[in-house]
């Protein structure tokens, strides 16, 4: 398909700015429900419960808690681990053709020195025992732990543990998950609990598709970046002809959908409050459409616990936390650099919102002075 004069060639970094903002609902909040959210966001990092919530919020219009605890509960969303080996909150739907498409990633997490160390454990028997036990009944992973530890006694429980969950798609189940609960991951199979076998075949082009509608333009080691998965070149070459080729700046070759919004780089964007480990700045290799290098150096934490950060004209400026000190609740903002008079008003504004959300009560916005690390 050609490229039109209405679409230039090259895109500057304002411009791949502008067109993630739009696919990521953060330039104007959505009047659509949370399902439609994430399925066209192809899921919601998960691995803090609380944080869907917060993505939620910050990208759906008038969005209450409930909505999306009500479709943990009724099973229209689950929580497994999915792209890049991490837990994702996807829809029911995508879950059975995501999980099968994303294998190839889950078995390279584990690799084969991880194999080496489970002497005499095969995969179909450790899957084949896995099904059995939550089969019988879900399971904690204490549980699952005791069980593995029996079955194959003197091994590593933990790495027992996380090959299980490379070879058999285990959803935790509610109330892991819910608005307001708490408690340790219960595990059940997600046929057994969808109801539904997992896709039969992989479906990269799919994955490829779902990439670009929520994080395009995008090269093929953005796309790369955000699935875990190699060789993709071959999948995005077979769809050349029905995509959009533009460049970076760089000239990196990126391609997008033909009618995948893409705004000019002027469109103004409001403050956004971002959630822990949020994918709209863990999906590229090249992040600086949204994270300049000094801001990612500073949320690259050694325990890979990445905080929630918050957005200034669309680029990340700083990070936010909920403290909580007795019945008090604030919300402690930390910039990476000094913010101006109108920027801090608008920061306070949308954190008092996200507070608000948060804690029901609270307004106490406190902005610490900047991070210069």
């Amino acid at each position: 398909m050609a490229i039109t004069s209405a679409h230039p060639t090259t895109l500057s970094r304002r411009a791949l700015n502008r067109a993630l903002l739009a696919r990521q609902l953060l330039l104007e909040r959505a009047p659509v429900t949370a399902h439609a959210v994430i399925e066209h966001l192809t899921g919601l990092q998960a691995q803090s419960p609380q944080a869907p919530y917060v993505g939620l919020w910050t990208r759906t219009r008038d969005f209450a808690a409930d909505e999306l605890s009500a479709l943990l509960l009724d099973r229209s969303v689950v929580r497994l681990v999915v792209m890049r080996g991490t837990v994702h909150l996807v829809t029911a739907a995508d879950c059975r053709w995501l999980r099968p498409t994303v294998q190839p990633c889950l078995d390279g997490v584990l690799g084969p020195r991880a194999w080496s160390r489970l002497e005499g454990v095969e995969p179909a028997e450790l899957a084949a025992a896995g099904r059995a036990w939550l089969a019988a009944a879900p399971r904690s992973a204490a549980e699952l732990a005791r069980l593995l530890e029996e079955r194959w006694p003197g091994l590593d429980r933990l790495l027992l543990g996380n090959a299980l969950r490379v070879v058999v798609p285990m959803v935790q189940i509610p109330p892991r998950g819910v608005w307001g609960r708490s408690g340790q991951p219960v595990y059940a199979t997600a046929e057994d609990w969808l109801s539904a076998p997992m896709a039969p075949a992989a479906d990269r082009e799919a994955l490829v598709r779902r990439h670009l509608a929520a994080f395009g333009p995008a090269s093929v080691a953005d796309i790369r970046t955000w699935s875990g998965l190699t060789r993709l070149k071959e999948t995005v070459d077979a769809l050349r002809d029905e995509l959009l080729v533009f460049s970076d700046e760089d000239g990196t070759e990126l391609f997008d959908l033909p009618d995948a919004p893409r705004p000019a780089p002027d469109t103004p964007a409001p403050v956004r409050f971002l959630a822990e480990f949020d994918n709209a700045i863990l999906s590229h290799a090249d992040r600086s459409r949204i994270i300049g290098a000094g801001s990612r150096r500073r949320i690259m934490t050694r325990n890979a616990v990445i905080p929630g950060t918050f957005l200034v004209d669309g680029f990340v400026r700083g990070t936010w936390r909920k403290v909580e000190e007795g019945r008090a609740v604030r919300l402690a903002v930390t910039p990476h650099a000094a913010l101006s008079a109108g920027e801090r008003e608008e920061v306070e504004s949308e954190g008092a919102a996200l507070l608000s959300f948060l804690a029901p009560g609270a307004a106490d916005v406190e902005i610490l002075p900047p991070d210069a690390s």
